[in-house]
């Protein structure tokens, strides 16, 4: 039986926290006891949601800023006390072929997904080291371990969330820390707007991201898998030859899911946002 009795007193950073997975799992972990700081680079929103649900510390945070980070780590310790979970969550995920991507978007998906949760997982290490203690969460995403059309770059930078999360585990074996990667599936989030999930795969829902990551934090482990079919099918296809994998892909609708099948206005809010 896990005992969410732990999660108490914990002291808990969110990056993305503003919206979707971050709030999600702000509002779960605050509901059990954690004491909660969730940054965003929509300082509106941030503030909004943080008043809404009363979380202690709640800010303007640019993940891809030394400064901004070390400076929004230093204010929570100062107020809440040593952090306990960093959960980088902060990520983007423009959609469309990569020869019409231009090469600003390239970085900034590469700058907020990849070096945001390098650049968080440093600074964490900096802090939970010396105390023999912490738990560094980041969150990838199925399109981690596979390849979908139309996400050239995201998937890319969440294989390497992944292959960075899976390194650190290792590198700081005995330490006392643990490192997790989350993967989730296609999410009922502003992110997913506008995407239809290919056959067989349901969306999930926030709430189960933040439900995996709460027993996440409480039983420590490398990964989690949300859905669980999901996950299943991910690693199953991952075992086939390549011939094979890629012909399922197209049957379950992956192949289009991301491009020619995008509701493009139910999309157009979250696209302009964060392409600007």
């Amino acid at each position: 039986m896990t005992d969410f009795g732990s999660i108490a007193g914990k002291v808990v950073v969110i990056t993305g926290g503003a919206r979707g997975i971050g709030l999600a799992t702000a509002t779960a972990l605050q509901a059990l006891g954690a004491k909660i700081a969730i940054g965003d680079i929509d300082e509106t929103t941030c503030k909004e949601s943080g008043v809404a649900r009363g979380f202690e510390v709640y800010g303007k945070l640019d993940v891809t800023d030394q400064q901004s980070f070390g400076a929004f780590l230093d204010e929570v310790e100062s107020r809440l006390g040593p952090i306990d979970v960093l959960i980088n969550n902060a990520g983007i995920m423009p959609t469309g072929r990569v020869v019409d991507e231009p090469d600003a978007i390239t970085h900034r998906i590469l700058d907020i997904n990849v070096y945001g949760v390098i650049l968080g997982s440093k600074l964490a290490l900096a802090r939970m080291l010396p105390r023999g203690r912490g738990h560094v969460i980041n969150i990838a995403s199925l399109a981690g371990e596979t390849h979908i059309p139309g996400l050239a770059t995201y998937n890319a930078s969440k294989h390497a969330v992944l292959g960075f999360t899976d390194t650190l585990r290792e590198e700081y074996h005995g330490t006392g820390l643990h490192f997790s990667s989350v993967l989730p599936t296609l999410t009922k989030t502003e992110l997913g707007s506008g995407v239809t999930a290919p056959k067989v795969l349901r969306p999930a829902e926030p709430e189960e991201i933040a439900d995996a990551i709460v027993k996440l934090i409480v039983s420590p482990r490398s990964k989690v898998r949300v859905t669980t079919v999901a996950g299943l099918i991910s690693q199953f296809v991952g075992l086939l030859p390549e011939s094979l994998g890629d012909a399922l892909g197209r049957a379950l609708g992956a192949q289009s899911a991301f491009l020619d099948d995008v509701d493009d206005d139910a999309r157009k809010a979250y696209e302009n946002r964060v392409r600007e």
